[in-house]
């Protein structure tokens, strides 16, 4: 207790076990994570983020580091060590002239899209809503946008990171050039990211395609999918899923709960153009319910949000994929209708396009050849269902092997997946173990994805 006594002397607050508000301090997303650090240190500031980078250094406590805390293997919170916790750091401030934004690291993409769109733009992001922008963005961030404009890392301009000697550097294409290479795609290895800089791009309203067919025409979707995303115009976005239908208002009432394939896809050209682009997912197949609709960008990224609630139990597994083969398909069509529940699903998202145009080198994310980022996940309230649950995620994925690249999202990782750490980065990971024994050689950022020094 003296040493956190200590810490308290140097950062603004520090909230230890006996404090009333621990618990809700030391909880992540993943309901399935149930860690007590040493302390947590709520950074209202870059000094707080030093002090405790410095305190966790110089007294050897492990060290976490949480944005929007949604890291599927609870890499926000750490036994008998120190938590960083960036969430008071959420400021956005946008330059529409410049069409730029400076993003806090404790930012999620709620915060970045309530900002941006205020102005009609938009930064590529994730999925869902309530995500860290710092930890998609560090993993690479695979979104929506993809295929028009690039990975989150592609819009990147410059990162205002704490390093583990506790300094606080500007990393860009022209400053600390090496440890802007490994932050675009090498998670949270290098330090603690107070800001983020982004290129922003004219996105307001998208049309939004929500297509439910029956199973029966699952390969039907997925061989669409296949030549689909090799032609379909950049502007155009989506990914095949399966489904337990939730209570969708324009779904039938008495299909609630059945299992069905699913499009999502969206437009993010001009609206009265929209329509057309939908058009080969109603030549498809007959749909049980659709929602055509143009739709503010930030709804669709929150689409999903209810699905993910804070507290959930969940477990994740994903890989890349250059050919979608019928082999894989196969795969898919035997494993996808089984998933456990509407929170369980399987999601092929495009990376060609805009982000295939950037060099294998040029950032730490190498894949820039594969076709898709695959993710198999399920979350569950029941700590009961823990095992059924897991089992659908793994023998999806294991099955998925023989049909994928060696390597994965890291934002797709499980914490059972350390073994894949340099086929996740491929060629780049003798690179990034360069980088990170100059900016952290005693591995003081090891709870993640860890690229050893």
């Amino acid at each position: 207790m003296t040493s956190i006594n200590e810490l308290r002397k140097n950062v603004t607050r520090a909230i230890a076990p006996e404090d009333s508000d621990y618990d809700a301090a030391r909880a992540v997303w993943n309901g399935m994570i149930d860690r007590r650090p040493a302390a947590v240190v709520p950074a209202e500031d870059v000094a707080d983020v030093i002090a405790a980078v410095n305190f966790a250094r110089d007294t050897g406590l492990p060290l976490a580091v949480r944005g929007g805390g949604h890291s599927a293997p609870g890499f926000g919170t750490i036994d008998d060590g120190l938590v960083i916790d960036l969430s008071p750091m959420r400021t956005v401030d946008v330059d529409a002239a410049a069409r730029t934004a400076r993003v806090g690291g404790g930012a999620t993409l709620a915060d970045l899209n309530e900002a941006t769109h205020a102005h009609g733009l938009a930064a590529p992001g994730g999925i869902v809503s309530t995500t860290g922008v710092g930890g998609l963005t560090l993993g690479g961030g695979i979104g929506y946008l993809t295929r028009g404009f690039g990975l989150s890392i592609d819009n990147l301009r410059s990162a205002d990171v704490v390093t583990a000697d506790g300094q606080h550097r500007r990393a860009s294409a022209s400053e600390n050039a090496d440890l802007f290479w490994a932050l675009c795609g090498g998670s949270g290895n290098f330090g603690v990211v107070t800001t983020f800089e982004f290129d922003l791009h004219p996105v307001d309203e998208v049309v939004v395609g929500i297509f439910f067919y029956e199973l029966e025409y699952a390969g039907d979707l997925l061989r669409l999918f296949r030549t689909w995303v090799t032609e379909a115009d950049e502007r155009c976005g989506g990914f095949p899923a399966f489904q337990v239908a939730p209570p969708l208002p324009f779904l039938p009432e008495e299909r609630h709960g059945d299992t069905f394939c699913v499009a999502i896809v969206h437009w993010s050209g001009p609206v009265e153009e929209g329509e057309a682009a939908m058009q080969p997912f109603r030549d498809l197949a007959p749909r049980v319910g659709e929602l055509v609709s143009p739709m503010p960008y930030p709804w669709l990224n929150s689409a999903f949000d209810e699905l993910f609630p804070r507290g959930v139990r969940s477990y994740w597994k994903g890989n890349y994929v250059t050919e979608l083969t019928d082999e894989a398909i196969d795969v898919h069509l035997t494993h996808g209708p089984k998933a456990p529940n509407p929170s369980s699903t399987m999601h092929l998202y495009p990376i060609n396009g805009a982000a295939a145009r950037v060099g294998a080198t040029d950032t730490a994310f190498g894949y820039r050849h594969a076709t898709f980022s695959t993710v198999i996940v399920s979350a569950w309230p029941d700590a009961a269902d823990d095992a059924a649950n897991i089992a659908w995620v793994r023998d999806y994925a294991d099955a998925l092997t023989p049909h994928s690249e060696a390597g994965g999202y890291v934002n797709f990782m499980s914490g059972d997946d350390q073994g894949r750490v340099s086929d996740t980065y491929g060629s780049n990971y003798a690179r990034l173990r360069e980088v990170k024994r100059t900016y952290d050689p005693g591995n003081l950022f090891g709870h993640n994805q860890n690229i050893t020094p």
